[in-house]
Order: C-alpha cells, then structure tokens, then sequence
C-alpha cells in the first residue's frame, strides 16, 4: 500500500493518481473519524460522570487538530472531483493528498495518545455512565417498595417514620425530574440522594417497634431523677442561708436566684413528664421520648443551680478551716512552671511574668483579714491565677527551646 501511495504521489503527467488518492485520503479520513468519535464519546461520559476533571478541556487541542483535518480533507476532495470531472491538472495534486492524508494519519495518532494517556479514566466514565440509567431505576423500585411499607405500616405516624417518609418523596421528585435532560452526574448524585433517604427510612421503620419499650424506660427514668431533684433542692434554702449567716454578702450574691430558678426548672420537669406519660398512652412514643429528653434539660438545669449553692458553702467552708491550704496548692504549681521554664532556657520570655504570680498569690492572701473576710473572692482569684499559670505551660510546652538534662 506504501509502495503504491508513493508511486501515485509520484505522477503528475495526468490525473491518473487522483482515483488511489482519493482512497487512500477517505480511508485515513474514515479511520481518524472513527478513533475520534470513541474518543469523543469517552470524553463526554468524562464530563457527564466526573465534571470536576475537566477532561473536556484537555481534549479540546486534540478535537480541533481532527477538525482541521477533516476540513483540509473535504476541501481537497471537491478540488479532486473538480479536477477530475473537468480533466484538468492539479498544480501540486498529489503533493496535496500526501500532505492531508499525513495529516489526517497525526490527528488519529494524537487521538490514540490522548486515550491511552487517560484511558483508566475514559473507561470508568463510559462503565458509570452506562449504569446510571439502571442505578435510577433500581433505587426509584427500592424507594417505592420501603415507601409502600411505610404507608401500611402501624407506625406510620410516627414523627421519625413520617419525616423519612417525607425525605423520600422529596428525593424521588429530584429524581424524576433530573432524569430527563440533567447530567449522568446529577441524576446520579440524586440517585444517590434517594437511595439514602429510603435507607434512612427502612432504619425508622426498623426501629419504630421498639420506641414503646424506650419511652417507656425514659418515663421511669425521669420520674426517679426528679424525685431525686426535689429531695436535693430541699437542701439549698439552707444551705443558702448559711452562706447568708456563716459569710459575707459578696460571697453569695450570685446566687441570690438559685433556688427560685431551680424550683421553676423542676416545674417544667414536671410538666414534660406529664405530656410524655400522656404521648405515650396515646402511642407516641417518640414524642414521649422528645418530651424526657427535655425534661433531662431542665432537671440538669435545677440539679446545677442547687449544687451551684451547696458546693459554693462546702468550698467556703473548706478555705475558713485552712485559708492556706488552697494558696499552697497553686503555689506548688508555679514553682513547678518556673521549674519547667528554667528546664526549657525559656527564664528570659517567662521568669518576669510567671514571677509576677508570686505578688498576686501574697496580694489575696493579704486580704483575708476581718470578721467575715471574703473568702469567695479569694478562691476565684487563686482559681484565676492557677488558670493563668496552666496557659503559660502550655505555651511553653508548645515552644522549641534548649532542653537541660
């Protein structure tokens, strides 16, 4: 065949070569085109399943390359078939196969390039994209038969059952209507979308059966917590009134509304509890379960606001009997900051200020004289300054410095 190309290229006398000329560019012409079309479509599948690639930019120099050939070989072949037709000699003739025949041999060569080069991904694409059609419709049947169950299901008003029952409707309406013109990528990804709404749904209507048995606990539950929560808020007024008696005003002014604040935190307790038993024996369990759980709020709420008072007069106590006791502690840690300092050569950035805590513990502990000397302003001055050292610590920790064995 090269032999012959080359002895066609080589005449001139007459038009003689135009007819192996004309072969010879249509079967170049017709393989580029064929390389270039499963190029073309493996690139659009690129596009349609995994945009973010970009894969259609990357064709693009290779596309315009084919183009261009096929315009050179359409071109020739009206002048051949004028030539030929009138009987009149083509300056350059077969020069001019032999050059757009070359041509369109590069362009199906640099196709060939271009796929091997991204082939792994041309053909995950063209295997996703032939699936997505199928994907929709298998979970479109998978969402419709979970739904029916939902809908015949005992527990089909439950506010789980019917949100995911929702959710699924939602999905399948994406669905349906992306399908008919929208990308593979987005009818996939809303495939995928309804395909987690049904999953999500199947889960409410496996768990639904046992939401009695739960709510059922819980209400238990809360009702011995909150007996537990009155017996424990009998015990602030006194202990409120001790810090009043045993302290100075300051020491308590805080909580001044603790014990109203914890009252009404039980009496909303209480009233959830009361709507869950009433959920329940409506069998709605799950609000009966969203009821306790909000009756757990504000029993935490009432249970802080008491201990706030009791653990306030057992601190107060604790710092009358051994005022020193509390400072000796953060003492003992910015000894043990000033050792890490010097164990790290960090004395130049941290020695002054860590030395400025020493000032500040003998400043609070100065002030604890009187008949009521306020010792909550002492512990949350200590507290403050053992806050302050634990940030310098770690700061330290943090920083690269000359290490001392």
């Amino acid at each position: 065949m090269v032999g012959r190309r080359r002895g066609w290229f080589r005449s001139s006398g007459n038009n003689e070569w135009i007819a192996p000329a004309r072969e010879a560019l249509a079967s170049a012409f017709l393989d580029m085109d064929k390389r270039q079309s499963a190029a073309e479509a493996a690139v659009h599948a690129a596009e349609q399943v995994f945009p973010d690639r970009r894969m259609a930019a990357a064709w693009e120099p290779v596309r315009g390359r084919c183009y261009d050939a096929a315009g050179a070989y359409v071109a020739l072949t009206e002048r051949l078939e004028q030539a030929e037709r009138d009987g009149i000699a083509l300056a350059q003739g077969p020069q001019q196969a032999q050059s757009v025949t070359r041509q369109l041999t590069d362009a199906a060569r640099a196709v060939d390039e271009f796929y091997r080069g991204n082939q792994a991904q041309l053909e995950h694409a063209v295997a996703v994209l032939g699936t997505v059609p199928q994907l929709a419709q298998q979970v479109k049947v998978a969402a419709a038969g979970v739904r029916g169950q939902a809908a015949e299901s005992e527990y089909a008003n439950y506010p789980s059952v019917r949100s995911q029952a929702a959710a699924v409707d939602e999905a399948l309406i994406t669905l349906e209507a992306a399908e008919p013109g929208a990308s593979a990528a987005t009818v996939r990804e809303a495939a995928n979308r309804l395909e987690t709404a049904t999953k999500r749904l199947a889960d409410a209507l496996a768990q639904a059966p046992s939401r009695a048995a739960a709510a059922k606990t819980a209400i238990s539950s809360v009702t011995t917590r909150l007996a537990a929560a009155r017996t424990r808020a009998e015990g602030l007024a006194p202990a409120y009134s001790a810090l009043l008696r045993e302290f100075s005003a300051a020491s308590s002014a805080d909580l001044a509304d603790n014990e109203r604040e914890s009252q009404r935190a039980i009496e909303a307790a209480d009233a959830a509890l009361g709507r869950a038993r009433a959920a329940a024996a409506a069998h709605d369990p799950e609000t009966a379960l969203d009821l306790t759980t909000s009756a757990r709020g504000y029993l935490t709420e009432a249970e802080q606001q008491v201990d706030a008072v009791t653990k306030r007069l057992a601190t107060l106590r604790a710092v009358r009997s051994d005022p020193q006791e509390k400072a000796k502690a953060v003492r003992f840690r910015l000894r043990d900051a000033q050792m890490l300092a010097v164990s790290r050569g960090l004395v130049t950035e941290w020695g002054s200020v860590l030395d400025a805590q020493v000032a500040r513990i003998d400043r609070i502990s100065e002030t604890l004289s009187g008949r009521h000397p306020d010792y909550w302003a002492y512990v949350v001055e200590l507290d403050t300054i053992a806050d302050f050292i634990a940030g310098v610590v770690e700061r330290m920790r943090k920083q690269a410095g000359p290490r001392r064995e």
